[in-house]
């Protein structure tokens, strides 16, 4: 019977024997199979790695069927200097050569840098090619496999097993092994020189040297573990990659479309801060090395309003309620076009008793002009539904909504649907490069004092405050947006002149109030802050 080997358990015990014996020889034909797909379009590649170890199946089986043939490759066909050479000896001769012009012709053009040339239309080799390449290969491999079942069982059936499970498993790891060596280029590298130590031995082999495949499974062993040691340094190096770094090279790109020119990038020492000052720190000592001396500040408020954009709720930018001018419908008209032509703005909101009853948006000068010519208001009739956004939108997204939007404004609410603020481009653009005062405003500018303190405006920006110091004063659930608000949040209460925080190695005073608005701050640096604290004058 062809299976009466199933109950002779040594028979079993050589099946589990010849799988692994086969799968590790199948492993030389998988590496090169991988590598010659490589050179196929990657919609090809896997069809090609299936085609070859189909047809390396088909030709183990084919060749296994004719065990008979197979065994006289091993009688002498000839001798050489007495040195006798059979038709086996030859095909290891011929495939090793073979192994070993490939695989110098793939090193070398590996070490060209032909391979890693890259455009839109690159140039793969013919699939047909590739797969009688591949055919060589099995043939070559497929010998081998065959002579090393024959010499290990002496069941035909077993033999056949063997190779079917072993090609089997070898297809189902092909993929990975196939994209793992896809990626990783050294990898490929190490594999090329597998293939001509392979091909190297075959030949030795095959004028009557043998060489135990301990031996080369040995080397290879240690070759792979040397190259998973350098797979795994490579990984902790781009782990270890700092913030600065990451930084330099963000900042680098946003400038060069913004028009700078960044300089070349100096290793420096700089002493450990905490973590929550890090970023601070690294986006400015970032722009004074990206930009000339002179324009460094200007380009810090740019670099760290670009890379902070992003992470931003639209509340945080966003012209507060008490800012908003606004129109109640019920005024006269008279009174319209006085307070009209008292405002700068080119949109005005209009609404019914109070501004959370939002009747619309006109344009100021539709309205200007209608009353020019017929001396009276239509305003329902020039009035457009505004756009509506949450305080907790991001802002690229309103940006990108702004632009799509006829009146480049947006109405934003809080979860309770009452307006908190409006929005428009200008908002966005005085979050990156800083504050536009209108015509009747005086422009906020840090004034700096004999000791190195600093009087600022209650309106501050808290981001640009925090460049200004080194310090990191950003809310992460962003409750504040305004030197104001970090007021307000540590006072609890409506504060008086004269009343002080201290708070992140700074004391905060305040000088002056406007009603219920902090208008202007002395801050003055301490050397070593206690808790954070505040008094009232």
């Amino acid at each position: 019977m062809i299976f009466e080997w199933m109950s002779d358990p040594s028979a079993w015990v050589g099946l589990a024997t010849l799988v692994v014996l086969e799968i590790v020889l199948g492993i030389d034909n998988l590496v090169f199979i991988a590598i010659l797909a490589e050179k196929l379009p990657p919609e090809q590649r896997s069809k090609a790695r299936l085609i070859g170890l189909t047809l390396a199946l088909a030709m183990r089986m084919v060749l296994l069927a004719s065990i008979a043939w197979v065994i006289t490759l091993t009688q002498p066909l000839f001798h050489v200097f007495d040195q006798p050479f059979s038709g086996r000896d030859l095909i290891l001769i011929f495939g090793g050569v073979f192994l070993l012009f490939k695989g110098t012709m793939e090193l070398h053009e590996r070490l060209e840098g032909k391979m890693h040339v890259k455009d839109d239309n690159p140039v793969h080799a013919a699939f047909w090619v590739v797969i009688a390449q591949i055919v060589v290969l099995d043939a070559v491999f497929s010998l081998d496999s065959v002579i090393t079942a024959v010499g290990m069982v002496k069941h035909l059936s077993v033999m056949m097993v063997a190779v079917v499970i072993a090609m089997g498993i070898m297809m189902l790891a092909s993929k990975a092994l196939m994209n793992f060596v896809n990626r990783h280029p050294t990898v490929v590298m190490l594999c090329l020189g597998f293939l001509m130590m392979i091909g190297f031995s075959l030949v030795v082999e095959g004028f009557g040297f043998h060489i135990p495949k301990g031996y080369l499974y040995a080397a290879i062993g240690f070759s792979v573990m040397i190259e998973f040691l350098n797979q795994m340094t490579r990984r902790n190096q781009e782990k270890l990659v700092t913030t600065n770094d990451l930084r330099f090279k963000t900042a680098s790109a946003v400038m060069r479309m913004l028009g700078g020119k960044p300089k070349q990038k100096h290793n420096q020492n700089t002493d450990h801060h905490n973590h929550g000052d890090s970023d601070v720190l690294a986006t400015r000592a970032l722009a004074d090395e990206l930009f000339d001396d002179e324009n460094s500040t200007y380009h810090s408020v740019m670099v760290q309003g670009v890379l902070g954009l992003s992470e931003r709720p639209v509340k945080s930018i966003m012209t507060p309620r008490p800012d908003i001018d606004w129109i109640d419908l019920a005024t006269d008209a008279q009174d319209i076009q006085t307070r009209l032509m008292q405002m700068s703005h080119s949109r005005i909101i209009f609404a019914h008793g109070e501004l959370d009853n939002l009747a619309g948006i006109a344009l100021t000068h539709k309205l200007l002009n209608e009353y020019v010519e017929h001396e009276q208001f239509n305003i329902e009739q020039n009035l457009r539904e505004p756009m509506i956004v949450h305080e907790n939108a991001p802002v690229l997204m309103v940006l990108e909504q702004l632009r799509q939007a006829p009146l480049q404004m947006a109405i934003v609410l809080n979860e309770y649907g009452s307006i908190e603020g409006l929005v428009t481009p200008i908002d966005i653009l005085e979050a990156i490069a800083g504050e536009f005062p209108d015509e009747d405003e005086m422009e906020a500018v840090a004034e700096s004092l004999e000791d190195g303190s600093l009087i600022l405006e209650g309106s501050t920006d808290i981001r640009h405050l925090s460049l200004l110091l080194s310090k990191d004063l950003v809310d992460d659930n962003e409750e504040y947006s305004t030197l104001s608000g970090y007021l307000f949040m540590h006072l609890g209460h409506l504060p008086d002149n004269g009343a002080f925080v201290v708070a992140d190695g700074y004391r905060f005073e305040i000088v002056t109030m406007d009603g219920h608005k902090i208008e202007k701050v002395h801050i003055t640096a301490i050397e070593e802050p206690d808790n954070d604290r505040s008094k009232d004058s």
